[in-house]
């Protein structure tokens, strides 16, 4: 289904929102926040138009096309298109992109760069994230997902904590490194394309990639592994995930939630809607070791989140142990396996949003990212002890609530095929439970510390950041029917790239009766 330009004014709005920021001038400071924040919210009206007009009947993989020659000379275009899985994802950025703006009003004054520049660089990772998730040429995929690293580095190195310097650097190293690995893959698949009907000097296209090219077993195992290193990393996947909590403790909160809400999702969706695609017989191949690491990463992220002194950087592990989870339904290759991950990757978005910003409006107002530095805090600011006290039961997927249904169909479907994997992972389940509760009843019950008695109650601006978050996670657990049939969308396509169905049940159906109702 083609659509005009409507996927290239998501993709360009934020961007040419963001060098008109940057241009306003520094006596106009207040004017520019409501400029970005304008953008965003336009950016957000064009995701909506894009997810009302994706039809989840349609037969085509990829819909609301959009495509333009970019380096014809080697099959390099701007090819935009979205799937049931892309949708979600486009869904999820477009709505905290704006939420993250609001709660980052005042952190352009912790340096002394000028305002213009903070916003600036948050909407060009917006666009350029969307343009990632729109993306239907591997090479645009991966200068996007590049060329975004920049002004990640700078939001972490120009606005960051006291060891800001050290968590960019580290950031960059690390995605650098998985990026330059993807680079070599990403020219050796270029190469392997060339011959192929339609494209005989060579193609990214990833349709086309997708169902004409024939690798070798070597071939393809090796591309396979540069890619999926990259998206390991940048998921990030234990053992390559030690860059992710330093970035996200030193970060400020707006910016860390789009870097693990939001920006670290590209490395999952790329194990979905590339990996499993283009490299089909090793993603099969390579499913156990990965599933392996995956529950390895929920338990381990879980213990040491336990152990976290830090309020942030327990935040930052539960998120590779969340991680874990959503790895293990990719790879465990099954219907609710898949669905489940999807949907685990907008769930998770919105839990770990409230999580990061809302520890972040508390530690704004006690000076201290210590968790023993806080207590009582829901007898003088309830609200605020509130909704803290909500998206962290979201986070250990409490009923009710959004994270539960995308970690019960994980679990069900990585049990189908890896029984002993999904049993392990639920010691996972009873981990969050714990290091949950620990947090909320250290900070906030028990007698009111001299310190939080002059906590002030979320109000004005602050609450408009969190009520949309916590609407989403109370309206995704009850009712997240409709998103989920967007997603089945596009996971039926990538289960039927690898030829993967789901087992046949192990236990048989007891015979009917003869005589009996059926």
């Amino acid at each position: 289904m083609e659509s005009g330009p409507l996927l290239l004014l998501l993709c360009l709005l934020p961007l040419v929102g963001a060098a008109v920021v940057a241009a306003v001038p520094a006596r106009a400071a207040e004017a520019a926040k409501r400029l970005a924040v304008a953008v965003a919210l336009a950016t957000l009206a064009v995701a909506v138009v894009v997810a009302l007009r994706f039809d989840r009947g349609a037969d085509a993989p990829y819909q609301l096309a959009d495509r333009y020659d970019w380096i014809p000379q080697f099959g390099v275009s701007l090819s935009l298109g979205v799937t049931g899985i892309s949708v979600a994802l486009v869904a999820l950025t477009a709505v905290l992109v704006p939420l993250c703006l609001l709660a980052s009003w005042d952190d352009g004054r912790a340096s002394s760069r000028r305002p213009q520049t903070h916003l600036a660089l948050m909407l060009a990772l917006e666009g350029l994230i969307l343009a990632a998730f729109c993306a239907r040429d591997v090479f645009l995929f991966y200068v996007c997902f590049e060329v975004m690293l920049i002004p990640m580095y700078f939001l972490i190195g120009g606005y960051g904590g006291a060891q800001r310097s050290y968590a960019a650097a580290k950031f960059l190293i690390y995605n650098l490194l998985g990026g330059l690995v993807m680079l070599a893959a990403l020219i050796g698949l270029y190469v392997e394309s060339r011959g192929l009907p339609g494209a005989e000097d060579g193609t990214f296209d990833i349709t086309t990639l997708a169902t004409q090219l024939e690798l070798g077993t070597t071939t393809e195992r090796l591309l396979f592994l540069g890619f999926f290193l990259a998206f390991a990393i940048k998921a990030p996947l234990w053992p390559l995930h030690t860059w992710l909590p330093d970035a996200a403790v030193e970060a400020r909160p707006g910016a860390a939630v789009l870097m693990v809400s939001v920006m670290d999702k590209l490395g999952t969706f790329g194990m979905i809607a590339l990996c499993l695609p283009l490299f089909p017989a090793a993603s099969v191949w390579a499913r156990p070791v990965v599933v392996a690491l995956a529950v390895v990463g929920i338990v381990y992220g879980a213990l040491v989140a336990i152990g976290q002194s830090d309020l942030m950087r327990l935040i930052a592990y539960t998120s590779v142990s969340h991680f874990g989870f959503i790895i293990m339904g990719i790879f465990a290759m099954t219907s609710q396996g898949q669905t489940g991950a999807t949907l685990y990757m907008v769930n998770h978005g919105f839990s770990t949003a409230g999580l990061f910003l809302i520890a972040g409006m508390m530690v704004t107002r006690r000076g201290s990212r210590l968790i023993a530095d806080y207590g009582g805090v829901q007898r003088v600011a309830p609200v605020l002890a509130g909704s803290f006290f909500v998206a962290g039961l979201s986070s250990l997927a409490l009923p009710g609530l959004s994270s539960f249904v995308s970690e019960f169909l994980v679990l069900v479907g990585t049990f189908t095929r890896y029984q002993a994997a999904a049993v392990v992972a639920t010691l996972g389940i009873v981990l969050a439970a714990l290091y949950i509760l620990l947090t909320v009843t250290r900070t906030l019950s028990g007698p009111v510390r001299p310190e939080t008695e002059g906590f002030r109650d979320l109000r004005g601006r602050e609450a408009a950041v969190v009520a949309p978050v916590l609407a989403v996670i109370i309206a995704l657990g009850f009712v997240p029917g409709p998103l989920i049939d967007v997603i089945d969308h596009g996971v039926d396509d990538t289960l039927a790239s690898v030829s993967q169905d789901d087992p046949a049940p192990s236990v048989p159906a007891a015979p009917v009766a003869e005589g009996s109702p059926e």
